[in-house]
């Protein structure tokens, strides 16, 4: 048995380690596509590289194209170093929020900052990264598009308000599960008294009558 515990602690401190080695994952995740006017909102945009350890640098290009446009135009750029707001109509109002403090950018989330409804529209992200091997240089581009719509309030999703439904019932759930335990356990305990009780009278009774027989034979014997 020690055996076992000592293996299972070693696979558990080894799971451990290999969850914190690994906690600078990238994991792709879709943006968010409705955003309240006058509010900031944040463009999700992430490419992540197939193998981390080859080193890489990549610059991110912002594209929009606003409702009933066919064109999109530049709006945005960033290379590691230096943002760029290219388009006058987002001058001001675009902060970067992705990658810091590296070239090999996998994450080009900017802030929108004071949204109005005239920003509804496509939003087109575009990596630009260039693989470093070596005896050579592998040049890739990944695009990713958000479908922005501004709202004049917010708006609760089907799944928040899923959420907090089931929130609430588990709630309920559990203290009615806690009221019929706290029911069950006292009726255990009372019953369990009621027979120590009894078992006690008859104890006493059975020292009584015990008593009794022994004076009665005292009284014969005199």
């Amino acid at each position: 048995m020690n055996v076992y515990i000592r293996r299972l602690l070693s696979l558990c401190v080894f799971c451990a380690l290999s969850v914190s080695l690994c906690s600078g994952a990238c994991a792709e995740v879709d943006s968010d596509t409705e955003a309240v006017a006058g509010h900031v909102f944040q463009l999700g945009c992430l490419s992540c590289k197939m193998r981390l350890e080859v080193p890489a640098k990549a610059t991110v290009d912002w594209h929009f194209r606003a409702r009933g446009e066919a064109d999109f135009v530049h709006i945005y750029s960033y290379d590691g170093e230096s943002p760029n707001t290219i388009h006058e109509q987002f001058q001001d109002r675009i902060h970067w929020h992705g990658s810091m403090n590296t070239f090999d950018l996998q994450d080009a989330t900017i802030d929108l900052r004071n949204v109005t409804f005239n920003d509804s529209g496509v939003y087109l992200c575009i990596f630009n990264r260039v693989l470093t091997y070596e005896h050579y240089e592998f040049s890739t581009t990944a695009t990713k598009e958000v479908h922005l719509t501004v709202v004049p309030t917010a708006r609760r999703g089907t799944a928040s308000i899923v959420s907090e439904v089931m929130m609430y019932v588990s709630i309920i759930g559990l203290q009615l599960w806690l009221l019929v335990e706290m029911i069950y356990c006292y009726r255990k305990i009372a019953a369990a008294g009621e027979e120590a009780l009894r078992a006690s009278a008859a104890e006493y009774l059975a020292i009584t009558s015990e008593s009794k027989d022994n004076c009665a034979g005292v009284q014969v014997a005199e």
